[in-house]
């Protein structure tokens, strides 16, 4: 036995050594490549880090470059920096940039029906757009109206009801609108034109300069955060609500169908995962911001807030429907887009009566002092 027992731990030595080597070889092979990373440039349609809507696109980056841990980083380019702000979609179909942050109803000369999935006058609120978007259809018809510019469109925000706009001259009926140059894009637009004021599409930079000047008459932008921001009430004296042209305005993100697709999957969900937070990010902002500008406008400022008369929104809500309708007809792809909204929005209507509105309604009973 002592003659079998000395090599006994040479053995166990030789078998050590021997696991180690093939420990350190597995490892050596197990060893995964670095991780693929990803530089994406964003344009948008604002000014760089505006309050509201230019910070949306600087707060995707920074969820992207956070759940991705730094594989995919976005560069984000306030409007003018990179393309113009009316732009943004061409750069984002040509490949200039993987992304972009805007508004569809800016790109209707691409495809009417493009204006759906911003607001339409006396449409879907914000709430409802959502729910429309996400589990009523409304995403898959979006895509389908993107898809021959090779851009996938992502919900990327929404302000709200918005502001009906600043004036300097009162609105007590249509007439006052007539003769009215205005800046009020979309669908909204063409309504004032049906009712003889003129529609003028400016960015929101310009806005200021051009109302003071009187290169426009009136202007609309979002709200009292924003408004604010821009100084309009400088430049104009009445305020008027609501925002019949645009009751619940949702933004976009624009993505380059090509550089999605070559995202690997946990990469193309954390851009779905990071857009769908910031929809809902901006209007909470909107939300709360609101409330202390529109105190300041007023109480700091001396703004003079209006309501529209019923009569010139009982105008407004039936020419809208006209317009709505007959540009409908003209283009097979926004008929179709018109016809599944105003189906979703038949069935909303009737439950938020009972529900959401009923619940307004009785609040008024109690205002708050």
């Amino acid at each position: 036995m002592k003659k079998t027992i000395w090599w006994l731990p040479l053995l166990a030595l030789l078998a050590l050594n021997g696991c180690g080597d093939n420990t350190q070889s597995q490892s050596d092979n197990n060893t995964a490549p670095a991780a693929q990373q990803y530089q994406w440039n964003l344009v948008t349609s604002w000014p760089k880090n505006f309050p509201g809507l230019g910070m949306a696109p600087e707060r995707f980056a920074t969820l992207v470059g956070e759940m991705s841990a730094g594989r995919l980083t976005v560069k984000v380019y306030g409007a003018g920096e990179l393309v113009p702000a009316f732009e943004v979609f061409d750069a984002v179909s040509q490949g200039t940039a993987q992304m972009g942050h805007s508004a569809a109803y800016y790109w209707k000369g691409k495809s009417p029906a493009a204006q759906f999935f911003t607001s339409i006058p006396f449409g879907l609120n914000a709430q409802e757009m959502n729910g429309w978007l996400n589990y009523g259809g409304g995403m898959a018809l979006w895509q389908e109206v993107y898809a021959p510019f090779g851009i996938l469109p992502l919900a990327g925000g929404n302000t709200g009801v918005q502001m009906g706009g600043w004036f300097n001259k009162e609105i007590n009926s249509l007439d006052d609108l007539k003769g009215l140059k205005m800046r009020l894009p979309g669908l909204g637009g063409e309504v004032l034109a049906r009712v003889g004021g003129t529609p003028v599409t400016l960015p929101g930079r310009e806005l200021f300069t051009a109302l003071q000047t009187g290169t426009i008459d009136a202007t609309e932008w979002v709200g009292p955060f924003n408004d604010l921001a821009f100084g309009l009430h400088k430049a104009a004296k009445y305020y008027y609500y609501p925002g019949w042209h645009e009751p619940g305005t949702t933004l976009e993100f624009l993505v380059n169908q090509q550089a999605f697709s070559q995202l690997p999957a946990d990469l193309q969900a954390i851009v779905r995962v990071a857009a769908r937070a910031v929809n809902q990010d901006m209007l909470d902002e909107y939300t709360t911001r609101h409330v202390a500008a529109l105190d300041s406008l007023v109480n700091e400022h001396g703004v003079e807030l209006r309501a529209f008369p019923a009569e010139v929104l009982a105008k407004l809500r039936e020419v809208s429907t006209q317009v709505i309708a007959e540009q409908a007809g003209q283009d097979a792809m926004m008929q179709k887009v018109h016809d599944a909204y105003r189906q979703y929005e038949q069935g909303v209507r009737r439950y938020h009566q009972i529900s959401e509105d009923a619940y307004l309604r009785a609040r008024t009973d109690n205002p708050v002092q």
